[in-house]
């Protein structure tokens, strides 16, 4: 019996290995299926009371590909093109700074040579050789159909799943439902309470850019939806060096404007925005988001900026049950 037990344990574990190789080429379109569920998880549960669950995920794919997929492709394409062309001008020394080493030149009597510098950081990399443009688009095709293929059966085998999980977990049913209460609860402290605000940030620092005619605008946007979700600098470290860029080119009102939308509009956004809905909505600690997100994109990537803070925040919730279920209070 025992060499049965082993013999099995060790199939399973070979199998986990595959099952983990052949997911992780494609790992942030698998979690990003994930993450689309549990946003239109509501939405599927109300259309099943009409319609049968695989006309309800269906509709829902065809949504998701309209609202989501298709504009998250195009602006992960215009950001992409803005940091190409970025790149270009800096290794070919057409970015010009002339400005702003005139401006370090006077307050402080040494000259500066930003330009050269950092044609010179940039100039021995080439495009080609950290990317194949043809390889990425091919992977960013097949894995955003993925996800869409994946989202379907997440939607419509759902209860089927938890139902296999539930079977197979050796946990009591109160650690279930406490372990699932959790992490509903800090997914949607994510979503809700910080990738909104900070999306909301990004888009409102973004239009300034535009205004005032900041270059790659598309992409600086992008930098400062993902910066804004750390607290208080968020943003202002991609606008505030707009403007001082601005300033010392000689865009005097661009740069006052500039100051006054990001400390005002953005600003107040941070200060009233943010509490209202993190400390009504979602209420997790700051530091896991922080080292959440942080962490994540490093681990993870792309996704890991959702899926940090979740991992960071399920591990006190599993601490919490195993302490309540199993703990020495357990029994009385």
């Amino acid at each position: 019996m025992d060499s049965a037990r082993a013999l099995l344990l060790a199939v399973a574990a070979v199998l986990l290995a595959l099952a983990v190789a052949f997911v992780l080429p494609f790992l942030d379109f698998f979690l990003l299926a994930v993450l689309l569920t549990v946003v239109f998880l509501p939405i599927q549960e109300r259309l099943e009371r009409r319609l049968r669950p695989t006309v309800a995920a269906t509709t829902i794919v065809v949504v998701a590909s309209v609202t989501v997929v298709l504009p998250l492709l195009y602006v992960v394409r215009a950001a992409a093109a803005d940091a190409v062309d970025l790149y270009r001008a800096a290794s070919a020394g057409d970015v010009s700074f002339a400005g702003v080493e005139a401006q370090i030149r006077a307050a402080t009597g040494v000259s500066v040579d930003i330009g050269s510098q950092l044609q010179a950081a940039v100039g021995g990399i080439e495009v080609g050789s950290v990317v194949s443009v043809f390889g990425v688009l091919t992977h960013a095709l097949i894995g955003l159909g993925l996800t869409l293929f994946l989202l379907f059966y997440f939607l419509k085998d759902r209860e089927d799943f938890l139902s296999w999980v539930r079977t197979r977990a050796p946990l009591p049913d109160t650690a279930h439902d406490r372990l699932a209460r959790e992490l509903d609860r800090i997914l949607k402290a994510v979503l809700v309470g910080h990738v909104f605000v900070a999306v909301v940030q990004g888009l409102l620092a973004g239009i300034a850019l535009f205004a005032t005619g900041i270059p790659n605008a598309t992409f600086w946007t992008v930098v400062m939806t993902v910066l804004s979700l750390l607290p208080v600098v968020g943003s202002f470290l991609v606008w505030g060096p707009a403007a001082i860029y601005l300033f010392a080119t000689g865009d005097t009102a661009a740069a006052a404007g500039l100051v006054v939308w990001g400390t005002v509009v953005v600003g107040v956004s941070d200060d009233y925005l943010r509490p209202i809905v993190v400390d009504r909505y979602a209420k997790v600690n700051p530091a896991v988001i922080i080292v959440g997100v942080l962490g994540g994109i490093y681990v993870v990537g792309v996704m890991g900026i959702f899926f940090g803070p979740v991992l960071i925040g399920m591990l006190r919730a599993t601490i919490d049950v195993l302490a309540e279920e199993f703990g020495p209070t357990a029994s009385a």
